[in-house]
């Protein structure tokens, strides 16, 4: 070890001794009443001590007024070097700074807000660009367009994107158009698979509400179809009464909104009456003399009895 590095990490004494230069300092550059006690100094080379005082600052807990001051070789005053506010090894921190593509979280955005996409997307790929050169015997390659008569068979210039009018039937830009190719990016592999297994996580067979549905989505009625490669997996829901409704289900997830887990049975219905037009049934105004349960009497013998 050289006796230069050894006189460095020894404080100079002059310098550790301007403790009342450093605090007026310190006192000049903060506001009334934040500097506090003085919690120690460190030696930063030859002649070089930085005097550290409390910070009493609300909201800077644990910081600490660093005070530098030099002496020049030889000279027997001792210099202001400068003043700045650090944080002490117990002190309150923000936390780390994290790129906002990276805080941003699903259901952030709002209206009117835009949301920009990185050029090297790793869920995007190029879509149909138009640039490429069609091989020289396609039917819209520059040397079979001299050769067709027919109007419809033109090459369209440029990306089917920028183009300020609809293109012309049969170019490249209108079969990519009708075809649905008219993007300049569309979801790469590893997008679709992102995507895929986002929507497995929230709408999946190992969730809560599938675990417990009496049947998947695969045979429930209320399952609408999706096209793509997405389809062999996913739908969407159009349940009103389901948790999902709305949302990009997997065919393995279920609810108790299953179409045929609980069908109610028909009211029933009684019996249609049955009429006999056939046969006719007579009925007396009055009943027979001699169809109750008293005899009959003649009126003498009634008025005998007491009858009247």
């Amino acid at each position: 070890m050289s006796a230069a590095t050894t006189r460095s990490r020894t404080p100079d004494r002059l310098c550790a001794e301007a403790v009342d230069l450093a605090r007026a300092a310190a006192e000049e550059a903060a506001a009334p009443g934040v500097v506090g006690e003085h919690v120690g100094l460190e030696s930063e080379g030859d002649r070089v001590v930085t005097h550290f005082f409390e910070c009493k600052e609300l909201g800077y807990r644990g910081w600490r007024w660093a005070v530098t001051v030099a002496r020049a070789s030889r000279a027997k005053f001792v210099t202001l070097d400068e003043v700045v506010l650090l944080p002490g090894p117990d002190a309150l921190l923000a936390p780390e700074w994290v790129p906002w593509s990276e805080r941003l979280r699903p259901g952030d955005m709002g209206p009117g807000d835009l949301l920009p996409t990185d050029a090297e997307d790793l869920r995007l790929e190029p879509g149909y660009s138009g640039e490429e050169e069609p091989v020289p015997n396609a039917a819209v390659s520059e040397e079979m367009a001299e050769l067709v008569e027919a109007e419809d068979a033109e090459v369209t210039a440029g990306a089917p994107a920028n183009l300020p009018v609809v293109p012309s039937r049969g170019s490249i830009a209108s079969v990519a158009e009708e075809l649905g190719m008219r993007r300049a990016r569309v979801l790469s592999r590893y997008g679709l698979h992102v995507a895929a297994d986002r929507w497995e996580e929230s709408y999946g067979a190992k969730t809560p509400m599938a675990q417990a549905a009496p049947a998947s989505c695969v045979s429930c009625g209320f399952l609408q179809p999706i096209g793509g490669s997405l389809g062999q997996a996913f739908g969407v829901c159009a349940n009103e009464f389901s948790p999902a409704d709305g949302r990009v289900v997997s065919l393995a997830y279920g609810c108790g909104g299953h179409s045929e887990a609980a069908v109610m049975p028909k009211p029933p219905q009684p019996a249609p009456p049955v009429i006999d037009e056939t046969r006719v049934d007579p009925f007396p105004l009055r009943p027979a003399p001699d169809s109750g349960s008293v005899p009959v009497v003649s009126d003498g013998e009634a008025a005998d009895l007491g009858h009247s």
